[in-house]
């Protein structure tokens, strides 16, 4: 068993290389041929020594795209209003409030050039971004490949391709990781994927995550099978009947704003509702509580942490 995995590393170490040189080949000879060709070497610099264009006014309205940003080495003029900590760069940026509801007449003061949000804030945002008068870029971080997109696009748009791809390229790294030490425990101990019910509690009630979800998207990458699946739908409301009847392996209770708030909320619920001891994730006591920020209701660059955690709750 261990020497497989040794084995297995070692090749997809080897992959990575190759990848890389590559990758290498593929600049040396671009440069080669511009120099060749008489072109400037200057114009094909990296995209590390390009300064970021002071006409260029962004506003992050959201945690998980201002980290984004922080990765990508970009200067904003706007950052959300946070409990978590913010990255150095931006510590004396002005706040425009809640990412569900910044401060229009503050965002729209700075006059800035791009904002960016999220998609599944954008049925309730959009009207008053449009009506004061602000550009808005809505972006979908609801799964893993989502963000990656988002992350190119970004990358593209503010010439941080470099940043982008090395980005990328590490959360890809981790998912192919995963996949391996997945794929080792399911043919050594015979295992099949587990079923999972995610919920998502905020103060007083809580949903039920579909896979559409990024913690339900989170669930597959790591090699989990959704309890409740049919839905389009991010998240529905709990059906106590019909999540009995999914019988998941695994219960994930995952804490959206006042996370002590919401966990006793699910402890209470839990002791309380004599239905959930016959599920058969409690009878094994296989119940998990998730923590912001790691796992979130967007996509986060702390994904790699989030995948690690799962894959030990799903195959421990």
């Amino acid at each position: 068993m261990r020497n497989l995995k040794i084995i297995l590393a070692i090749l997809l170490l080897l992959l990575v290389s190759a990848c890389s040189s590559n990758s290498g080949e593929g600049q040396e000879n671009t440069t080669t041929a511009n120099a060749e060709s008489g072109q400037d070497t200057e114009e094909v610099s990296t995209n590390q020594e390009v300064e970021q264009d002071e006409n260029v006014r962004i506003v992050a309205t959201t945690f998980a795209i201002t980290q984004i940003m922080d990765k990508l080495e970009l200067d904003l003029i706007g950052i959300p209003t946070t409990s978590y900590s913010v990255p150095e760069r931006y510590q004396e940026v002005t706040e425009v409030g809640n990412p569900m509801s910044p401060d229009m007449e503050l965002v729209s003061s700075l006059k800035p050039t791009d904002v960016l949000s999220v998609t599944t804030l954008r049925y309730d945002l959009e009207p008053q971004f449009e009506q004061a008068g602000v550009e808005t870029s809505f972006l979908n971080l609801q799964s893993v490949t989502g963000m990656n997109d988002a992350i190119m696009s970004l990358g593209t748009k503010y010439n941080r391709l470099d940043q982008a791809n090395t980005l990328i390229g590490t959360i890809e790294d981790k998912i192919a990781e995963i996949e391996i030490e997945i794929e080792i425990e399911t043919e050594t101990k015979d295992e099949i994927s587990p079923k999972v019910l995610i919920l998502l509690g905020v103060p007083g009630s809580y949903l039920v995550a579909t896979e559409h979800s990024y913690v339900g998207d989170l669930v597959n990458v790591a090699g989990g099978e959704n309890a409740i699946t049919g839905h389009n739908e991010e998240y529905i409301s709990a059906n106590m009947e019909y999540l009995q009847q999914a019988n998941p392996d695994v219960i994930l209770r995952l804490s959206h704003g006042m996370p002590d708030e919401v966990v006793e909320m699910f402890n209470e619920e839990f002791v309380t509702n004599d239905i959930w001891k016959h599920f058969n994730a409690v009878k094994t006591d296989r119940v998990y509580d998730l923590k912001e920020p790691v796992f979130a209701t967007t996509a986060n660059i702390q994904v790699i942490e989030a995948l690690d955690e799962l894959a030990a709750i799903l195959y421990e």
